[in-house]
């Protein structure tokens, strides 16, 4: 009896792994093989069309020192841009959030409205956006012209290209929001109630209820926000192609120009593997400050 208990335990691991044979060889081919392939790259002189050759630490060193490409430039862009997104990303997700946990009519078609520039195409939404912002017929001028205030070139302007992409951000915060919103309805509602009952206003709510229930789901939408914003390509790549005079010159959109424009695989492949550092070590600061400001129900620190 006992040899056919380990036997069809034995044959019911045989198939456990049989299906999870997919699954793992997807992670071998496409994810963790690669990446250990660019930090080789990253260590070479290697063109696509050549043959990799040893360099050591030589691309590292070059992009560190200003010597390679527009490296220092990208970064301060994308740590500029990082700034103003996270934060006014956040804002807005959380504040519409909050609306849409309300009762109100037409609730349910009014979270398929917001949430509805999430699945729209990247290359169509941005045509959109050129159009809403062309400095000379586009919908906003035409606004601000309408209300006697100044017009803006947008994308189009060095000064305002970064907040124009910024705006154009916010618009597509749908998966932020609906994050934000499990996390609102899963306070349960006895602690609104006890406070109401003790004299709590709405402010009392908010500051005492919702933003320490919220804060694990905040923390959460906090790390994504962070990673996706260190990693922002297609606006540079679909809208402005870096300019104007590099002022929206995103650290990925010149990673893929070492690589596909110019060739230079191995600097390319340094260049992901620095930000991959960089994010680690902004994820793990994010994860020890979080002790400080995330609460868990039942107070226990995680």
């Amino acid at each position: 009896m006992k040899v056919m208990t380990v036997k069809r335990a034995g044959e019911g691991n045989i198939i456990g792994w049989a299906f999870a044979m997919p699954a793992l060889l997807g992670l071998f081919v496409f994810n963790l093989g690669p990446m250990l392939l660019s930090g080789y790259y990253s260590l070479c002189d290697y063109s696509i069309l050549g043959t990799p050759k040893w360099a050591g630490l030589k691309n590292y060193i070059n992009l560190l020192n200003g010597s390679m490409g527009n490296f220092w430039i990208a970064a301060k862009v994308t740590a500029l841009y990082a700034v103003m997104a996270v934060p006014a990303n956040l804002a807005f997700a959380f504040m519409i959030a909050l609306l849409l946990n309300r009762d109100m009519k037409g609730r349910a078609v009014f979270r398929s409205i917001f949430y509805l520039p999430c699945i729209l195409p990247a290359v169509a939404s941005s045509f959109v956006w050129i159009l809403l912002m062309n400095p000379d017929f586009g919908l906003f001028n035409t606004l601000l012209e309408w209300l006697h205030l100044p017009t803006s070139y947008f994308f189009w302007g060095k000064d305002s290209v970064l907040p124009s992409i910024v705006f154009m951000g916010i618009w597509g915060t749908g998966s932020t929001q609906v994050i934000f919103l499990a996390g609102l309805q899963d306070i349960p509602r006895v602690y609104y109630e006890a406070l109401q009952i003790d004299g709590g206003n709405a402010w009392h709510k908010f500051l005492n209820i919702t933003l320490p229930m919220i804060s694990p789901t905040l923390f959460f939408n906090l790390v994504m926000g962070m990673i996706g914003a260190l990693q922002v390509f297609g606006q540079a790549y679909i809208i402005t192609e870096g300019g104007p005079n590099n002022a929206s010159l995103f650290y990925v959109y010149e990673l893929w120009r070492q690589a596909f424009k110019y060739m230079d695989m191995g600097v390319a492949s340094a260049m992901a593997w620095l930000l991959f550092f960089v994010v680690l070590l902004l994820t793990l600061l994010v994860f020890k400050t979080s002790k400080k400001w995330v609460y868990y129900e039942g107070g226990d620190e995680r």
